[in-house]
């Protein structure tokens, strides 16, 4: 029965956040990906606090830029659980997200968390080694909000000289940004606008009754997972032999009977049916199963609260027998919560409680009812029914006063004049555009 459990939990961290690597060939790369689709691709490093080693990725520019020099609004991408950077490449050089944004002037940064394939290193510690692998791995998606995602948004901004940048997340990219703006509310300042996709936060109305049950033993299926020495999700070795073999998740769903079930419980059935082939293709990224393990956490008490490493723990840790919740109404960074009513891992109660817990922020419901989790990545019609919506949003938002950002606050102001001067002489035309 606990062998069922395990096998369920990484199940969960392998489709429910439906966030994976391409897999295309043998070992096909994102910065390899990016300039086979024609676009201009860079590789960055950053070291975090802690000493985790973070591989980001770039596109600068769009295909047809007149002028690859000038300075352009950042815009960061971040991935869900088991996911990595090239979820945002994985449609085509037409459909993909950072594509996208990259042909419509702005400069793309693509993160990756520690622990996934880009970014397995640290200046000390072996993942493969038989005891440091335990220290490696000893780490929640708190982590990568308070340490991965201050180095890596630090980085984007120095480098390209910029003082904010817009923030784009998807589910687990969504919960690390709600980490890192109420535990460090200073980098508010650098957020121009945020925009969630089924960002994973509260859970107090976390919708698949299954997970929930399993939830309830999540301390001890953990416990029992690190004293057998599992601390990883799909380890490097795996996804080496996976992508050799030609591993996919179409493969999987196609095997037996049981698989095919945890297939349809997690939505993976409709990645098939309502993505593009690449898609299709994927093997994940790796993680830690300690951020699954925190999922559980907060969906067995419905809350969207700190690890809880016990009474004592709590007490050496936080000062509290309980660990406290992140506080969203520190969070005063322009945010749009993106959801579905498909999602089978966020329901809407949840996502318009946490808009009102924060002080700056709107929920958006896709337009498409069956509109998935995973959709937000993979589905073809995620450009219309997402994408165009965030790219036309962040033009309209004022960052460092670049071009290609226009400030609503002007335009308003500017039609405002267009419409005095009408008024006033109105023998004259007055074109506004």
């Amino acid at each position: 029965m606990i062998g069922r459990f395990l096998f369920v939990y990484i199940v969960y961290g392998l489709v429910a956040h439906e966030n994976a690597q391409i897999h295309s060939g043998a070992t096909s790369q994102t910065v390899e990906k990016i300039r086979a689709d024609g676009f201009p691709a860079e590789t960055h490093s950053v070291t975090t606090s802690d000493g985790y080693i973070l591989e980001m990725h770039r596109i600068p520019h769009g295909r047809e830029a007149v002028d690859s020099d000038v300075k352009r609004p950042v815009v960061f991408l971040m991935h869900g659980l088991m996911g990595a950077s090239n979820q945002y490449i994985m449609l085509g050089a037409n459909n993909s997200f950072a594509y996208n944004l990259a042909d419509e002037g702005f400069d793309v940064w693509m993160g990756n968390a520690r622990g996934n394939s880009y970014s397995r290193k640290h200046i000390t510690l072996d993942p493969d080694h038989n005891t440091q692998r335990l220290q490696f791995f000893d780490f929640t998606f708190e982590e990568i909000g308070i340490h991965d995602l201050p180095a890596m948004i630090d980085y984007a901004l120095n480098y390209t000289e910029s003082s904010q940048l817009h923030y784009i997340g998807h589910s687990q990219g969504g919960t690390v940004f709600l980490v890192l703006t109420s535990l460090m509310p200073q980098y508010n300042s650098k957020i121009a606008s945020a925009h969630l996709l089924a960002g994973v936060g509260y859970q107090a109305y976390f919708p698949n009754e299954m997970l929930s049950e399993l939830a309830v033993d999540v301390d001890s299926i953990y416990a029992l997972a690190t004293a057998m020495g599992i601390v990883e999700l799909y380890p490097d070795l795996f996804l080496s032999q996976s992508r050799t073999n030609g591993f996919r998740m179409s493969d999987y769903c196609t095997g037996n009977l049981e698989q095919k079930h945890m297939c349809d419980l997690f939505g993976i059935g409709q990645i098939l049916r309502n993505s593009s082939s690449a898609a299709q293709e994927f093997t994940p990224s790796g993680a830690s199963l300690k951020q699954v393990a925190h999922y559980g956490q907060n969906i067995r008490d419905k809350l969207f609260r700190r690890y809880h490493f016990g009474t004592e723990s709590n007490q050496v840790q936080y000062g509290l027998a309980e660990p406290p919740p992140y506080n969203l109404s520190l969070i005063s960074c322009k945010v749009t919560m993106h959801y579905s009513m498909n999602d089978t891992l966020l329901d809407e109660k949840d996502v318009l409680t946490m808009v009102e817990d924060m002080p700056n922020a709107i929920a958006r419901r896709v337009a498409r009812e069956s509109f998935d989790h995973s959709d937000y990545v993979t589905a073809l019609d995620a450009k219309e029914l997402v994408t165009d919506f965030i790219i036309n949003d962040i033009k309209n938002t004022l960052i460092d006063g670049a071009p290609g950002s226009a400030s609503k606050t002007f335009l308003t102001t500017y039609l405002s004049l267009c419409s005095l001067i009408m008024i006033f002489i109105s023998s004259t035309k007055v074109f506004c555009f």
